[in-house]
């Protein structure tokens, strides 16, 4: 039975919802690979990236306070731009953003128990499948618990390193550069680091008075997470520079020993594994609220449009997108499979901001929106060609089977 959801999230619980997202197993991981990339250069790219994302968070709130619904930006390009945009939208969400739950679930399992990760991964996905089914509010709590551990130990880390008679201020600009190339991809690296304040819009219809809170979550939670990303990055490089953080496999905890306090590395670990749970949590709210609303327009099964009756949560969505993670981190690693996810994000806030230039004419409201739409194509175009690829072909995909549906609708009806 299809019903409204209900709207029980305030400003602080969508706050942590974002943060959840953001401060998730990106800021342990994604820090090696875009310094690289970028080398000394690397907070250059953190500060472009943290550009892109304000843009994207800045048309996202907007376009959230307008049309306050389940589905975020599938909601917003169907309304602005019509039909096949928002589809497309959501068709790049639902696919890209289901590939990154099961990476997360794997990086849980490769922190808890290595060698036996994708047992780990699935009962993860089973256990945060089941705390979602129970309600948004619940699930929030423990989104809160979560990122309140996380914090903790990564202010740890940051006092760690900045404490310890071996971090150097010279070593944040030490090494070579990678130009403008490396910078670009460590963005385009860094960028979905800050890409969690989307939970916060596709939870629209569920978050109270959201012509006020939504715009007021957003840019706080960016903030925050900015703040956090920015200092743990000024305190590994500080300790291992450019060229050691880049050749690092686990760079917070690797920066902890360096620093000379071997005793946090374990506690490093725990906090990675919490991380990813945190974000593997708001990344299947966040899916399975856009899949209610794909499946309430048709193009996705009607049967997953269902809210339930007393918990109001889409929990067909919910269940079904939880099946689908669970054998997705039972079969495949996806590790190397981030690129393609980014893919289809980045395409996912490029339609954002295209709604976003049609709300209105002002300056800074269409200004803000073309910076995010053209930061979105640059740093796509700056993915590893073989990720690029492959997200295009999964948007060609959809847009045929959109095409297809259409035309065999028309036939029937003559």
């Amino acid at each position: 039975m299809e019903r409204d959801l209900r709207r029980t999230l305030g400003v602080s619980d969508a706050v942590v919802v974002g943060l959840g997202a953001m401060i998730g197993a990106g800021i342990f991981a994604a820090l090696a690979p875009a310094a690289r990339a970028a080398g000394s250069a690397l907070l250059w790219a953190l500060a472009l990236a943290a550009v892109v994302a304000y843009a994207n968070a800045h048309s996202s709130a907007r376009l959230a306070a307008r049309y306050p619904a389940s589905g975020g930006t599938y909601v917003y390009g169907r309304e602005r731009l019509g039909p096949f945009w928002g589809y497309l939208a959501g068709w790049g969400f639902v696919i890209g953003k289901t590939a990154s739950c099961a990476a997360m679930a794997l990086t849980v399992g490769a922190y808890v128990w290595p060698g036996r990760e994708h047992a780990v991964a699935v009962a993860a996905v089973v256990a945060l499948t089941a705390a979602n089914y129970g309600g948004v509010q619940k699930s929030a709590r423990i989104a809160r618990v979560i990122v309140a551990v996380v914090l903790a130990v990564l202010a740890g880390v940051v006092a760690a390193c900045l404490g310890s008679g071996t971090a150097d201020a010279g070593r944040l600009s030490d090494g070579a550069s990678g130009g403008v190339a490396g910078l670009l991809q460590a963005a385009g690296l860094l960028f979905f680091a800050f890409a969690g304040y989307a939970r916060i819009t596709t939870l629209g219809e569920e978050v109270r008075d959201p012509q006020r809170t939504i715009p007021r979550a957003v840019p706080v939670a960016l903030g925050i997470a900015l703040l956090v990303y920015a200092a743990v990055a000024v305190a590994a490089l500080s300790v291992l520079g450019a060229e050691g953080l880049a050749a690092s496999t686990a760079p917070l905890a690797d920066a902890v020993r360096e620093a000379g306090r071997p005793g946090l590395a374990p506690v490093v670990r725990v906090g990675a594994a919490l991380a990813a749970l945190g974000a593997l949590l708001s990344l299947v709210l966040g899916v399975s609220r856009t899949t209610l609303a794909m499946a309430r327009d048709g193009h996705l099964p009607r049967v997953l449009a269902a809210v339930h009756p007393r918990h109001q949560v889409p929990h067909h969505a919910e269940l079904a997108v939880g099946a689908v993670v669970a054998v997705l981190a039972a079969t495949v690693d996806l590790r190397g499979a981030i690129g393609f996810s980014s893919f289809g994000v980045l395409a996912y806030y490029a339609i954002a901001n295209a709604s976003a230039w049609t709300l209105d004419s002002g300056v800074k409201g269409r200004a803000v929106a073309a910076v995010g739409l053209s930061g979105c194509v640059l740093l796509a175009c700056t993915l590893p060609a073989a990720s690029a690829v492959a997200g295009a072909a999964v948007l060609a995909l959809g847009a045929l089977v959109y095409g297809a549906r259409g035309w065999i609708g028309r036939r029937d009806a003559a």
